[in-house]
Order: structure tokens, then C-alpha cells, then sequence
């Protein structure tokens, strides 16, 4: 049996005694000068549940360059600690013009899937990409983004493993009609979203309706908040820039109660992973102050 030091045996134990609540996390990006064990040290320490590890070829806390037998290696730090690993990270744009690019992004991202089944993890986050050469949204969902993801969901599901697509709002799922139509293109029930209620708020778009609308097709959670500056508005329009920014949740405008609830009620029984873009906050503080805040409702 591999050594268990008394404080992760101590986290272990606290997290089963919670039974089935959602989970709070992190993405570890912000520690991209810092080993994985010192993330993990951090988040152990911090008390929190889990950590969504980034993965890049090359770089990131996971090195998907790296042969999948290393996996053992981080199997054990993350046994150490007593803190899991959510997902994998993989943020990079899958459908860059360049076809020899866009050949080693789809490898790079089957990768990443063998790496999330050598680890045991069941999820890979990822992007659907990003518009290009003049086309619109929808047709980089028909043309690029469908063929490239009907083919990953099909090598993920063989390994067990789901893919969840952010909805950053610069990609070609921006909004709720980008949603359907991808779906409906890609049907294969482990393809879904890392949901992300920060890049709808701006929109205008209600978040706690994407929630019930696509209540299947949650499979993560990104943990972001959204300040939006009425008096910069009323000077500026929405058309100009600074009126709103990306934030650490409880210091902006959506409502964690109601849409945590909503979550349960969806059937969401996962991971609200906390992604630190708040330049107001430092980092390890931001982490923390968001982990308290959510504590309240996860």
C-alpha cells in the first residue's frame, strides 16, 4: 500500500464523511513557474477537494510529450496529498488555419486523452476553437469544429474519458444557438461542456437557463465570477471596453445560491473549479478567498 502521510489520510477522510456534495477546485494555470507538487502542497493545505491540471505538450503541469508510463509518477504525488485531479487542461485553439498545425493540435489533444486515462481521470477540458479566414461561428462548427470532435469523442469514449468544451465566448460556441447546433452535429453523449457562467453574463444571456437547457451536457464547471460597471456603461456604452471584468466568485454579479441550486437540481454532481483572472486579488489569496466563499454553498 503506498505511504499516505497523516494529513492527506486526514483530508481523505473529510471528504468522505461529506459524501456526495459538489467538489471545489482549481485550475492550476496561475502556477505555471511552480512544480505540480507545490500546487498540490498548496491546494492540500488550502483544503481544497481538487485541481484541474494543465496539460500542453512540452509544458504545463502535465507534460503530454512525455511517455503515459510517467503517469505513475504523478498518480503517486496526488495520492501524497490527498487532493484529485479533476480534469485535464488543454487550452489551446484546436482548428488553427494551418492544416500541418491543425494535424499535431488533433494528436496533441488524443494525447492528452490517453494521459486522462492513465491517470484515472475522467475528464479532458478543452476548447472548441476559434473563427477564422472570415467565416462565421456556424460555419466553423459545420465545417471544422463537428469532423474534429465527432472523431476525439469517439477515441475518448474508448478510453473512458468525457470531453468538456469551455464556452469561452470568443470561440465558436459563444452562445446558446452554438450550443444546439454543436450537438446536433455531434451527438456522442461524452461530448459536453467545462460550464462557464462568467462568459454569459456579459452577453446577457441567463446562466441559470443554460443550466436547465443543457443539464445533460454539464460535465465541469469553471468557478468564475463577472463585475459589470453600470457607471462605466453609462459614460462608455457597451460597445467600448472596461465595463466589465472577469472575477474571483462572490465579488460579482452572479447570484452562487440560486445557481449552485440550479446545478443540484440539474443533476450536477461535480466540480465548480475556480479560474483566478481577478487582477485585484493576488493569487494564492484570490484561491482562497473564492474556495471560502463557495464553501458556503458546496
Amino acid at each position: 500500500m503506498p505511504f499516505i502521510s497523516p494529513r492527506a489520510r486526514s483530508a481523505i477522510l473529510w471528504r468522505i464523511e461529506r459524501g456526495s456534495e459538489l467538489k471545489v477546485g482549481f485550475l492550476t494555470a496561475p502556477f505555471g513557474r511552480e512544480q505540480l507538487s507545490d500546487v498540490l502542497n498548496f491546494a492540500s493545505h488550502a483544503g481544497f477537494d481538487c485541481v484541474e491540471v494543465t496539460a500542453r505538450p512540452g509544458n504545463g503541469h502535465v507534460d503530454i510529450a512525455r511517455p503515459v508510463s510517467e503517469a505513475k509518477q504523478v498518480l503517486r504525488l496526488v495520492r501524497e496529498h490527498g487532493v484529485s485531479i479533476s480534469a485535464l487542461a488543454f487550452y489551446a485553439n484546436p482548428i488553427p488555419p494551418d492544416k500541418d498545425e491543425r494535424k499535431r493540435m488533433r494528436e496533441a489533444l488524443k494525447r492528452a486523452i490517453d494521459w486522462c486515462h492513465a491517470l484515472n481521470v475522467g475528464c479532458l477540458c478543452c476548447l472548441a476553437g476559434l473563427p477564422y479566414n472570415g467565416k462565421s461561428k456556424f460555419e466553423c462548427l459545420e465545417d471544422d469544429v463537428a469532423p474534429l470532435f465527432r472523431d476525439l469523442a469517439k477515441y475518448a469514449a474508448k478510453k473512458g474519458v468525457r470531453i468538456a468544451l469551455e464556452n469561452w465566448y470568443a470561440t465558436v460556441i459563444q452562445h446558446l444557438e452554438h450550443w444546439d447546433r454543436l450537438f446536433a452535429l455531434c451527438p456522442a453523449e461524452n461530448l459536453g461542456l467545462n460550464f462557464d457562467p462568467s462568459h454569459l453574463v456579459h452577453q446577457g444571456i441567463d446562466y441559470l437557463t443554460a443550466v436547465d437547457e443543457f443539464k445533460d451536457r454539464l460535465f465541469h464547471c469553471h468557478a468564475k465570477d463577472t463585475e459589470i460597471r453600470p457607471e462605466v456603461i453609462r459614460r462608455r456604452g457597451r460597445n467600448d471596453t472596461g465595463w466589465w471584468r472577469y472575477v474571483i466568485p462572490g465579488y460579482g454579479v452572479i447570484e452562487w445560491g440560486p445557481y449552485i441550486a440550479r446545478l443540484r437540481r440539474a443533476g450536477f454532481n461535480g466540480v465548480l473549479s475556480i479560474e483566478h483572472e481577478d487582477s485585484a486579488l493576488g493569487r494564492e489569496e484570490g484561491f482562497i478567498k473564492g474556495l471560502n466563499y463557495l464553501r458556503l454553498f458546496a
